[in-house]
């Protein structure tokens, strides 16, 4: 499988038999969707669903369907997806995509916590907004590096808890380059050689 990240939280997965997006939001680059044959989100907050880009895409290819929490009803419009929730597997692109997890990480006390799924895909493991570490082997890991609702320690730990042999960082659209350097020391000092950044356009094969 070959995987091509797109900016932030976003990645493009191409099976051989399709095209999987996941978490294409604000931040991200809008040619993710390009050939997209199934999109996945993983919860609501901009960064991660752009809802004119689903309408886009919905309006140019209704047939590609769109999955993810209950609660991106709230954002969509009435755009039509299809609800998915942790223990499901969704088969698609001649693989299956197995949903995790449950609520977004905390941000602040005061700051309602809202609904937030991880996906596997053979393999690969996106976690969205959390630190759900699943009950399933992972082969890739990428693990979000910089967020208002993260501490590094965290993400380290994260991927230690996870011990997956490659881990690409995700979720680093508000550092600087200067403010990428620090993840990109710390982790394979404190995880191993298994981590490796992801340029913005680079693919590689997971």
């Amino acid at each position: 499988m070959r995987l091509t990240k797109f900016g932030h939280s976003c990645v493009r997965l191409d099976t051989g038999q399709g095209l999987l997006v996941i978490d294409p939001g604000a931040y991200s680059d809008p040619a993710a969707l390009d050939g997209a044959d199934a999109l996945f989100i993983t919860h609501e907050h901009a960064d991660h669903c752009d809802p004119d880009g689903v309408r886009r895409l919905r309006e140019a290819r209704p047939d590609v369907p769109v999955y993810g929490p209950a609660s991106l009803a709230a954002v969509l419009g009435g755009l039509p997806f299809t609800a998915v929730s942790a223990g499901d597997a969704i088969p698609v692109a001649g693989t299956e995509v197995k949903v995790f997890g449950a609520q977004h990480a905390v941000i602040h006390p005061d700051i309602p916590i809202v609904e937030n799924l991880a996906y596997l895909v053979d393999g690969v493991y996106h976690p969205g907004d959390s630190l759900t570490v699943p009950d399933m082997p992972v082969r890739t890991l990428l693990v979000p590096a910089a967020a208002p609702w993260l501490k590094l320690s965290e993400a380290i730990d994260f991927a230690r808890d996870i011990g997956a042999p490659a881990v690409h960082p995700i979720h680093d659209a508000i550092l600087s380059d200067i403010g990428k350097g620090l993840p990109d020391r710390l982790f394979p000092l404190l995880v191993g050689d298994s981590y490796r950044r992801i340029p913005d356009g680079e693919t590689i094969t997971v």
